[in-house]
C-alpha cells in the first residue's frame, strides 16, 4: 500500500511535506513532556502559541487548561476540529529516544510515572498541522474554522469543564464538529462509520461493609472480602445471561481491595469496575442488575450495612450523523482512494468527544486513524495474533510516526474541506 498516493490533489495540502519535519519535532517534544488530566498547562500553551503564530484568535484556560482557536475567513460554515491533550498515569515502555521519563503528582497526591499512551500527542500534533495548512491557505476557502484542544478525557471530565465555563455561549455555534483518534489499525488508513461509534462508559466503586476478626475466629465476622469475591464472580454473570446475544456490553472489575495483613478480617472491602454499552436500554439494564447483585450478596452475607455504590466518572455513547458520515466517507474515498477507508464496527472504548454534539445540538463525526506499521499489522492479521499487538493505554503503545502523522493531518484537512465554503 502506498500509504502517501492521494486520488485528488487539494490546494491545502500541497506544503504538507515543507512542515513535517516541524510536525514531527513538535511530535517528539509533546510525547517526552506529558501531562496529566486537567494539567495540561505546558501542552496548552505549545498549542496555544503554535495558533497564535498561524493566525488565529486564541482564548486559553477554557474548562481550567483547554484552548480554542478561531480563525474567521469570511462568510461561510464554521467548523470545530478537536484534539485531546492529556497523558496516561502509565510508565512507558516503548524504547523511543524521546520515550516519557516524566513523573507527576495526582490529584490523590500519589507520585506516578506519566505517558502518553493513548496518542493524545498525535491528535495534538495533528490538529496543530491541520490548523497551520488551512490557516496558510485562507485564499482556498471561506467559513471559520475553530480549533478546540481539549484537557481532561481520558477522565471524562475536560469536555464537560469547557462546556460549564461556558464554550457554548462565548464562541460560534459550528455546522459541524470533527475529530480523530490513532488506533491499532494500518498506518494510512482511516476507518468510521454511520451511528455509535464508541461506547458508553460507567465506572463505579463499591464499597462493602462487614465486621472485622481475627483470621483464627472467621464466626465472629462478617467478612467483606468474601463478600467482593462472590459479588465479583457474580457480575460475570451480567452479560452472560442478562444481555441478549445480539446486543453487547462489557463489564470489567479492575481493582479489589481488602485488609492489610493475612490473619485479620477486615471491616470493609472496595471494588472498582467499568461498563460498557452501546445501547441506553443495555446500559439501563446492566447497571441495575450490578446494583441488584451487590446488594444480594451483601443481604446473603448478612452485612449490617447496604453496600455504597458510588459513580466515578461516567462516558457518553458517541453516534456519528448519518448525514455527515456519508459527506465525510465521500470526501476521504475523493481524497485517499476507497482502498484507504475503511468501515469499522463500533469501538468498546469510550469518549467525551460526543458531548460536544450533544450539547450544542449539531451534527459531529468521529473517526480513527490508522497507527501500525502495515507490514507488521499484516503479518499480525495472516498469524492470527492482532490481539497481541499493543494497544492505546498499553506502556508499549508507539503508533509509527510515518505514515499515521501525515495521514492524520491529511484526513483532519479534508474533513474540514468538506464543510468549508470554497474561495
Amino acid at each position: 500500500m502506498n500509504a502517501t498516493r492521494t486520488s485528488s490533489p487539494d490546494p491545502v495540502l500541497s506544503n504538507l511535506d515543507a512542515v513535517l519535519a516541524d510536525l514531527e519535532a513538535l511530535y517528539e517534544d509533546v510525547h517526552s513532556h506529558p501531562e496529566l488530566s486537567m494539567q495540561e498547562t505546558r501542552t496548552a500553551g505549545v498549542v496555544a502559541d503554535r495558533l497564535r503564530k498561524a493566525g488565529f484568535d486564541v482564548t486559553t484556560g477554557v474548562g481550567k487548561t483547554g484552548v480554542v482557536g478561531l480563525f474567521r475567513n469570511g462568510a461561510g460554515p464554521t467548523v470545530m476540529l478537536r484534539a485531546d491533550m492529556d497523558a496516561l498515569p502509565v510508565e512507558e515502555a516503548t524504547d523511543l529516544s524521546y520515550a516519557s521519563k516524566v513523573t507527576a503528582t495526582d490529584r490523590e497526591g500519589n507520585t506516578v510515572p506519566v505517558s502518553h499512551m493513548c496518542g493524545h500527542d498525535m491528535h495534538v500534533t495533528w490538529l496543530c498541522g491541520a490548523a497551520k495548512l488551512l490557516a496558510d491557505a485562507r485564499s482556498t476557502w471561506r467559513g471559520t474554522l475553530m480549533a478546540v484542544f481539549q484537557p481532561g478525557e481520558e477522565t471524562a471530565e475536560g469536555a464537560q469543564a469547557m462546556i460549564d465555563d461556558g464554550l457554548f455561549e462565548r464562541f460560534p455555534k459550528p455546522d459541524v464538529i470533527l475529530g480523530q483518534h490513532v488506533m491499532v489499525g494500518p498506518a494510512g488508513t482511516v476507518a468510521g462509520r454511520a451511528g455509535a461509534i464508541t461506547s458508553a462508559a460507567d465506572s463505579l466503586q463499591i464499597r462493602f461493609f462487614g465486621r472485622g476478626a481475627h483470621g483464627s475466629m472467621p464466626q465472629a465476622s462478617i467478612d467483606p472480602v468474601v463478600m467482593a469475591a462472590a459479588t465479583v464472580m457474580r457480575l460475570q454473570t451480567i452479560v452472560s445471561r442478562e444481555v441478549a446475544a445480539a446486543d453487547a456490553a462489557v463489564v470489567t472489575v479492575g481493582v479489589l481491595q481488602a485488609g492489610t495483613k493475612e490473619n485479620v478480617i477486615p471491616d470493609e472491602a472496595i471494588i472498582k469496575l467499568n461498563v460498557r454499552t452501546f445501547d441506553a436500554g443495555v446500559r439501563e439494564r446492566v447497571l441495575g442488575a450490578i446494583e441488584r447483585i451487590v446488594n444480594a450478596e451483601a443481604e446473603a452475607s448478612g452485612a449490617t450495612r447496604k453496600p455504597e455504590i458510588t459513580s466515578l466518572d461516567h462516558y457518553p455513547l458517541n453516534v456519528n450523523s448519518l448525514e455527515a458520515s456519508k459527506r465525510l466517507a465521500d470526501a476521504f474515498r475523493g481524497y485517499f482512494g476507497a482502498e484507504r477507508v475503511r468501515e469499522t464496527a463500533p469501538a468498546p472504548a469510550s469518549e467525551d468527544f460526543g458531548s460536544f454534539g450533544t450539547g450544542w445540538h449539531v451534527p459531529s463525526v468521529f473517526w480513527f486513524v490508522g497507527g501500525t506499521d502495515p507490514e507488521i499489522y499484516e503479518q499480525a492479521k495472516h498469524s492470527n495474533r492482532l490481539n497481541e499487538l499493543p494497544v492505546n493505554h498499553s506502556p508499549k503503545f508507539a503508533p509509527v510516526l510515518h505514515p499515521t502523522l501525515r495521514t492524520g493531518v491529511e484526513s483532519l484537512v479534508v474533513a474540514a474541506r468538506a464543510w468549508l465554503a470554497a474561495a
